[in-house]
């Protein structure tokens, strides 16, 4: 098994912008969990189904395949809701990344982003979890530039995350991401080498 570096943090708080960070020190995998599960949400997938089933025609687009946009209205504004798409989700993730992380070398070092990796079982994975923080008025104008949300559209997916403050005492390195990118950059090379200390 890899050594695997768990990445955290909220929405648009610049998981990715660390996880390229991390390949260019030498890490041989970047895992984003968002990307395994917009490959689970296609049309004719299990948990595509399965979706439809539990949250009716509207949350699927016409071609089959989760409509993801739909489907966070409804799960942004209801908790219940959103628990109910996790528990259908979390399971098929983690056995997802499992394929995935089969991929690399035993020495290797994976990287596996995940909005919910704290709360939906693949931090048990990971040797070292990080999270990934920012202002909340950054968070907001890279949703809306980045997705085209409206500022409602955008409060309400910020909302809907876990508070960070909940999060600190669960994760072993903490990268500030609101200054510039030359600031991430050294705590993020410096909490790499402090993860491959451990190692040798």
């Amino acid at each position: 098994m890899p050594r695997i570096i768990g990445l955290t943090g909220n929405i648009a708080c610049g998981k990715t912008a660390v996880g390229y960070m991390l390949l260019e020190l030498g890490a041989e995998k970047y895992i984003d969990a968002d990307a395994v599960v917009h490959k689970l949400y296609q049309a004719g997938q299990p948990i595509a189904i399965k979706v439809g089933e539990v949250f009716g025609a509207a949350a699927i687009a016409p071609d089959g395949s989760v409509d993801r946009k739909a489907l966070g209205d409804i799960v942004f504004h209801d908790a219940e809701a959103m628990r109910r798409l996790e528990a259908i989700v979390h399971p098929a993730v983690g056995v997802a990344l499992l394929s995935e992380l089969a991929t690399v070398s035993s020495s290797g070092i994976a990287i596996i982003d995940a909005v919910k990796l704290l709360e939906g079982g693949s931090g048990a994975f990971c040797q070292s979890k990080w999270l990934v923080v920012c202002t909340e008025e950054q968070q907001l104008s890279r949703l809306m530039a980045r997705n085209a949300f409206s500022e409602a559209e955008a409060r309400a997916r910020i909302l809907a995350q876990p508070s960070v403050a909940s999060r600190l005492s669960l994760v072993d390195e903490v990268v500030d991401n609101s200054g510039t990118l030359e600031d991430t950059r050294r705590q993020v090379s410096a909490a790499f080498e402090r993860f491959c200390e451990r190692f040798h």
